[in-house]
């Protein structure tokens, strides 16, 4: 987690190279660091533990789909908050028959303004951050 005077660091990944050179430019510019991928595969061989503090997920990708991957980061890091992005309908049903005791609220439906994603992104983060104030 970023501290005081550090920028919140974001993984972006999603299979377009367009948008994911958009949302990297625009998220930049409010202030986040941002690293994108447009493979599922490669993002995850670059994931660490504790490296970001969200990822944002494209749901359609190949040859993982977002809801794969995220899985798969989790098992990585559990902590890490997730922010899933889709030009399609937001399957929050899909999502949670897949991951019934998880909660993720974060969906974003593209297309998508960059200053309503950082604040979107904030948002999540400032959630982490009051929960782990009133648990510490």
């Amino acid at each position: 987690m970023a501290t005081k005077g550090e920028k919140y660091k974001i993984l972006v990944v999603d299979d377009e190279p367009d948008i994911t050179s958009v949302i990297k430019k625009g998220l930049e510019k409010e202030g986040f660091e941002v690293q994108a991928f447009n493979n599922p595969t490669e993002a995850l061989s670059h994931f660490k533990v504790g490296a970001f503090d969200l990822v944002l997920l494209d749901i359609r990708m190949q040859p993982m789909n977002g809801f794969a991957l995220f899985k798969q980061l989790r098992k990585i890091d559990d902590k890490v908050k997730v922010c899933f992005i889709t030009a399609f309908e937001i399957y929050y049903d899909e999502f949670r028959k897949v991951f019934p005791k998880l909660r993720v609220n974060c969906f974003v439906r593209k297309p998508v303004r960059i200053e309503e994603l950082a604040n979107t992104i904030r948002d999540e983060l400032e959630l982490t951050d009051e929960i782990k104030l009133s648990s510490g």
